[in-house]
């Protein structure tokens, strides 16, 4: 009896000492504002007609609202397990955000991984936000704001190669990967380096529907800059068609990115090229971005950029954007912004002001917004 008592208090003190190892923390963010824009289109086909202006409540004018739970496990030596669940969804609706499945939502529709850390750098396998977002926003001005910058920049040239909007599955580049083994490495000189690859899991084939990147960012003081290439295979199948993955190569993303910041005044520059590679005289974009940005105090500041698009097979097609923006900081956990931002849509180009809000194609737009976010 007194050999069980014992066993049992020694696994009560072992399960003490695992628990005391393992973190989970809940956290999130909430964002809603007014939102006002000159035109309006219920679609981002370049078909879409005017239907007006537009008056309305919007969530994620800063950034997109979402919740979730991470964790960590302490292996020792340095060595860590780790989760991470976060999800998407509309401060104005509750609704839950896009999955890849066409129309459909997905609780944790943002990241959903697994992985190891330690002296080795970080590996994470799930779906993942990709580090090529990550880059292009580390390097704009505007932060990859989901109101006027290198992000709705991106999300043009989507629109462009004929994404609806209606999945997370984008034609050029990539917000989110489902299937996703990510590597980032320890910094080196300043130095670090990101790996992904997101095999397609389809049968007979091992390039059907899988992605692969690579993304080199580099930070001494102020200078920050990024490198980004993404490739991808069987992407963004056109609404309602049900194909089978072939392994063709029809997305493919090339960024240069750089940002300076010297006495609280920013300044940041870059180049994309969105191209499909197997139909490169349809799909083949450039995209550059100049931003300006100055810090009054550690709780204000006022960015702004410039984005403008070209189609290099229709000259007729192309966009230029500018938007500005000012942030002030309430406290550590709530931040209040006022945006504002200007279109002007040649063409078939389609580039939003807003994310998810689409403007009307080839007119000029002007849309302003202001909003709180608070993090929870």
């Amino acid at each position: 009896m007194k050999l069980k008592l014992t066993s049992i208090a020694t696994l009560l003190v072992c399960a003490g000492a695992a628990q005391a190892q393992t973190s989970v923390t809940l956290y999130g963010t909430i964002d809603t504002g007014l939102f006002y824009q000159t035109t309006s289109a219920s679609t981002l086909s370049p078909a879409a007609k005017n239907n007006g202006s537009i008056f309305a409540m919007k969530d994620a004018g800063y950034y997109t609202s979402y919740w979730g739970m991470k964790g960590s496990e302490d292996l020792g030596s340095g060595y860590k397990a780790n989760f991470q669940l976060q999800g998407a969804y509309s401060s104005t609706t509750g609704k839950f955000g896009l999955s890849d499945t066409l129309g459909t939502t997905a609780i944790f529709n943002q990241i959903a991984a697994v992985g190891m850390s330690g002296p080795f750098g970080t590996f994470n396998a799930g779906r993942q936000i990709t580090p090529m977002i990550y880059a292009m926003a580390d390097t704009d001005v505007r932060d990859g704001k989901f109101f006027g910058s290198i992000l709705t920049a991106w999300a043009a040239m989507n629109t462009a190669a004929g994404w609806a909007g209606a999945t997370t599955n984008a034609p050029i580049g990539s917000l989110y990967d489902s299937n996703a083994i990510i590597y980032e490495s320890p910094k080196f000189g300043g130095a670090t380096l990101g790996l992904e690859y997101a095999p397609g899991g389809t049968a007979g084939s091992t390039k059907a529907a899988t992605r692969e990147s690579a993304v080199l960012r580099y930070v001494n003081g102020g200078l920050h800059l990024s490198a980004v290439y993404y490739n991808g295979y069987d992407s963004n199948p056109p609404l309602g068609v049900v194909s089978t993955p072939n392994g063709t190569n029809n997305n493919r993303l090339s960024y240069l990115g750089a940002l300076y910041t010297i006495n609280d005044f920013s300044v940041s520059t870059s180049f994309t090229n969105a191209k499909n590679p197997s139909q490169a005289n349809k799909l083949d974009i450039d995209s550059y971005s100049l931003g300006l940005g100055y810090r009054f105090s550690p709780v204000f500041q006022i960015t702004s950029g410039v984005y403008y698009l070209k189609d290099n097979n229709f000259s007729v097609n192309k966009s230029t954007m500018v938007a500005l923006g000012a942030e002030y900081r309430l406290s550590k956990r709530t931040l209040l912004y006022l945006e504002a931002g200007h279109v002007n849509n040649k063409g078939d180009m389609t580039q939003m002001i807003a994310y998810g809000q689409p403007a009307a194609p080839g007119m000029a737009t002007t849309a302003v917004m202001a909003g709180v976010r608070h993090y929870f």
